[in-house]
């Protein structure tokens, strides 16, 4: 039996899943933060409280695990003293404070490095070797076990870890006037690194003893939630906003920054993005609403005459870095019905572009495409981007990236042979979605429309506005 923890940006959820994969308990606790404007910050003792709850319930009524991993929100960060106890808030992955840092690294503001160099300047320390860099999954997992335990390479990357040589890059990061002492040591994921306390086994009702594996980004998590680990598979986590990743032999080299790759643990490259659009802008607009209402009355307004740019919040990351974008609607909805199909829709063709930006890289991306995350429950908005993107799209029975860290946990703890093995037996397929070609025709002219507006904004750049007008007109 094996144990999965995701923290994500709404709740903490943990599974208990069996060899087959088959899920034996469950549980989850909701998650608040703040948000004014660009900040976003959570209370890490929050995601403490949360967790405890969360494997409580998954525990009630099933067996012990024999092992557990943890997942988090990727770039979300905080500074801890040495013994792991939290010295600020946790800055979330889409907290947009630190900008002037963010240039002066080199790196995205939405990555974890930023955020830390921000942190330090506010809230002082790094020069005595007291203060460490921790990452959201880091805090807990020291709470499991008592002490200050190892991170993983795989939330590591948005701090500066340098995946292909596999260690901190310190000259660099000395220029940046950060010292050894504030970054953690690194494992790849899938190596056991410690165990349950029995303080913390107390609180959370995992035995004391219970293996603890390193684990991985939410994102990545749901990559193994989706089974596809083969080259050139390709996992879509939709819900509160979008995350694609795939699988490759080799990283995907993107000059832009749009496209990172992280590292599996048995050495193959996952590389994907992040985009800002997805099901929030969902719940913006239709605050209270009842989906599956909306889902039907949608259907006899497809395609929409209005073209959206569903963006949760301002500023994108993937297919194109805007830090000052909006979203938008081009048109008047006539209707609340078509208001939801043109946002359902908007989704699907960012995620479009998103693949022929990949396609732009040359990224292998010919393989399976599966959907996890929230909207996979969506029969309707899977098939719509399904339709949109004119290509057979593979629905896990379960998403979750709770579960992703179950199977990473079997594999970890020696119990599974391969990830991939793990994986094959753990996770177990619902449907396989087909596109309608009608259908797609139908997306060809929104899909030149947003590329056209999106290119006018001056977000996206114009060779890959050209490559996917290009692809469009010979799919």
């Amino acid at each position: 039996m094996w144990m999965g923890i995701d923290l994500g940006t709404q709740s903490v959820r943990a599974v208990v899943a069996g060899d087959r994969g088959e899920i034996l308990g469950s549980g989850a606790a909701p998650l608040t933060g703040r948000r004014e404007g660009v900040r976003h910050e959570q209370r890490p003792l929050d995601w403490w409280t949360a967790l405890c709850a969360a494997t409580r319930q998954a525990l009630r009524d099933a067996p012990a695990p024999r092992a557990l991993a943890v997942c988090a929100t990727s770039g979300t960060v905080l500074l801890a003293d040495r013994t792991g106890s939290p010295l600020t808030p946790g800055v979330m992955y889409d907290d947009g404070r630190a900008v002037a840092e963010a240039a002066v690294a080199g790196a995205p503001p939405s990555w974890a490095l930023p955020k830390a160099m921000w942190l330090l300047r506010e809230h002082g320390g790094g020069a005595d070797g007291g203060v460490r860099i921790t990452h959201q999954a880091d805090l807990v997992l020291t709470r499991l076990a008592g002490t200050p335990l190892p991170t993983d390479s795989s939330h590591a990357l948005k701090t500066g870890y340098d995946l292909a040589r596999e260690e901190w890059p310190r000259r660099r990061l000395a220029r940046l006037g950060l010292p050894d002492a504030l970054f953690p040591d690194v494992v790849r994921p899938g190596t056991r690194i410690g165990e349950v306390g029995r303080a913390a086994a107390g609180e959370t009702g995992i035995p004391a003893g219970t293996p603890l594996v390193a684990g991985m980004t939410d994102g990545c998590a749901a990559q193994l939630a989706s089974g596809s680990l083969a080259v050139g598979s390709w996992n879509a986590v939709l819900g509160t906003t979008l995350v694609l990743k795939g699988v490759t032999s080799s990283p995907v080299e993107d000059p832009a920054g749009v496209v990172y790759s992280h590292r599996a643990p048995d050495g193959s490259w996952l590389p994907g993005g992040a985009s800002g659009v997805g099901g929030g802008a969902l719940t913006a607009a239709f605050p209270g609403a009842d989906p599956a209402r909306l889902d039907a009355a949608a259907r006899d307004c497809e395609p929409a005459r209005v073209v959206a740019y569903p963006l949760v919040a301002t500023g994108e990351r993937f297919p194109f870095v805007a830090p000052r974008a909006t979203g938008f609607l081009l048109g008047e909805p006539a209707s609340d019905a078509e208001h939801w199909a043109a946002l359902l829709t908007g989704v699907g063709l960012v995620e479009r572009l998103c693949l022929d930006y990949l396609d732009l890289l040359g990224a292998q991306a010919s393989g399976r495409l599966t959907f996890t995350g929230g909207a996979a429950r969506s029969d309707h908005w899977s098939q719509l981007r399904a339709d949109v993107l004119g290509r057979p799209v593979y629905i896990p029975r379960s998403s979750e990236p709770a579960l992703g860290m179950a199977v990473l946990a079997a594999y970890g703890a020696g119990g599974a042979g391969s990830l991939r093995e793990a994986a094959g037996r753990m996770v177990r397929l619902r449907h396989v979605l087909r596109p309608r070609p009608e259908r797609t025709a139908w997306y060809t002219e929104p899909y030149v429309t947003l590329v056209d507006e999106l290119e006018r904004r001056g977000w996206l750049p114009g060779r890959v506005a050209a490559h996917a007008r290009t692809r469009a007109a010979h799919p």
